[in-house]
């Protein structure tokens, strides 16, 4: 009979352990749905933000462009008014006239280059066609190959980026 109760008691822990293994199983699935529900909503947390973020730059660029353009035409609107003052002379000399525009001239150039714009495409320097449109060739024994001979419009750049190609004669 002790061989038969250690039997039946073997039996009983068998039958216990396995209540338990099966009371565990839904536990853990439900643990693991609970995982899965909480990676889900942070995933779409996530898109959510991150279309949000994407608007946002979209709405920030864009209000940095208008800036950019508005302080660039700001900076320019003295050099018009000066244009409207040297129109409204009506009795003035050719000389004081000259200079008036002459100063004008350099005022502008004083904004372009606060601006970060440099002039390039001066007589005598050598052809490049990332910067210089040729749109004019002469044979000449007194300047080099590829030289610049005459510039017809200077170009213009900021930084690397060419705004106007120079617009030149090229020799030889």
């Amino acid at each position: 009979m002790a061989k038969d109760k250690k039997k039946e008691t073997a039996a009983e822990e068998e039958v216990k352990a396995t209540e338990a293994t099966a009371d565990e199983a839904p536990s853990k699935e439900a643990e693991l749905e609970k995982e899965l529900a909480a990676a889900k909503e942070a995933h779409i947390r996530t898109l959510a933000e991150y279309d949000n973020y994407r608007k946002r730059t979209a709405k920030e660029k864009e209000g940095i462009y208008g800036d950019a353009k508005a302080d660039c035409m700001k900076s320019l609107l003295g050099v018009l008014d000066n244009f409207d003052r040297a129109l409204s002379v009506d009795n003035s000399d050719f000389e004081s006239y000259k200079k008036g525009v002459e100063m004008i001239y350099t005022n502008f150039c004083e904004i372009l280059k606060g601006l970060g714009v440099e002039a390039f495409g001066e007589a005598g320097e050598t052809f490049d066609p990332n910067f210089h449109n040729g749109v004019m060739h002469i044979e000449d024994e007194s300047l080099g190959e590829n030289v610049i001979a005459q510039v017809f419009s200077k170009g213009y750049k900021i930084g690397d980026k060419v705004l106007r190609p120079a617009m030149v004669q090229v020799a030889n």
